[in-house]
C-alpha cells in the first residue's frame, strides 16, 4: 500500500475565509461602480485589494500541498490586502462625513448577525442593491472584520500543523525512511 506524504490541500472553497472574501470582492466590486467617479483610481485599487484578499487564499490553500511557507505567507498577504481595502472603506465614510457604526450600536449588531449568517455572495449581491453606499460600507467592514478572525485563525492553525508535522522536506525524508522500514 503506497502512503502518500503529501496531504492535498486545495479546496479553499470550503474555506469560510474564501467565502467571505468573495462577498467582499462582490460587495466591492457593485460599490466601486456604482459609488466611485470613472477614472478614480480608488475604483481599480479597491477591487484589486478585494481580488487579492480573495485569489490569495485559493493560492494559498493550493500552494499548500508543497509548501507551508508559501501558504502562511499567501493567507498573510490575503489579510494584508483586507486590512488595505478596509482603510479605502473607512476613508470613503469619513471623507463624505458618513457613519461608520459604532461596534455596539444596533445597526453593527444587527449587521453582524446577519454577515456571520450568511457567506454566499448571491446574497449579498441581491441586498446591496437595495442599499445606500453608508449601509454598503459598513456591511463590506463587518465582513472584512470578521474575514480577518477567520483568516488569522487559520494561519494560527497553519503554524501549528508546521510545527506538529514540519515542512514538505521532513515528511519527505519521514516517509522515504518509513518505506525503507517497511521493506526490510
Amino acid at each position: 500500500m503506497t502512503q502518500t506524504f503529501l496531504p492535498q490541500k486545495g479546496n479553499f472553497r470550503k474555506l469560510i475565509a474564501f467565502q467571505k472574501a468573495e462577498c467582499i470582492y462582490d460587495i466591492t466590486y457593485y460599490f466601486a461602480h456604482k459609488y466611485l467617479l470613472k477614472g478614480d483610481r480608488t475604483v481599480d485599487q479597491m477591487i484589486q485589494a478585494a481580488r487579492s484578499g480573495r485569489q490569495n487564499i485559493a493560492e494559498g490553500s493550493t500552494a499548500g500541498t508543497t509548501s507551508a511557507e508559501t501558504e502562511l505567507k499567501l493567507m498573510n498577504v490575503a489579510r494584508a490586502s483586507l486590512q488595505e481595502l478596509l482603510l479605502d472603506y473607512e476613508d470613503y465614510l469619513r471623507v463624505r462625513g458618513l457613519e461608520k457604526w459604532d461596534v455596539k450600536s444596533q445597526k453593527s449588531i444587527q449587521c453582524r448577525r446577519v454577515c456571520s449568517a450568511h457567506n454566499e455572495s448571491e446574497y449579498y449581491r441581491k441586498a446591496i442593491e437595495l442599499r445606500g453606499d453608508e449601509t454598503i460600507c459598513n456591511i463590506a467592514i463587518t465582513l472584512i472584520h470578521q474575514t480577518d478572525v477567520f483568516l488569522r485563525k487559520l494561519i494560527e492553525r497553519l503554524q501549528d500543523d508546521f510545527m506538529k508535522n514540519g515542512g514538505v522536506k521532513e515528511q519527505m525524508y519521514r516517509a522515504r525512511i518509513n518505506s525503507r522500514n517497511h521493506r526490510v
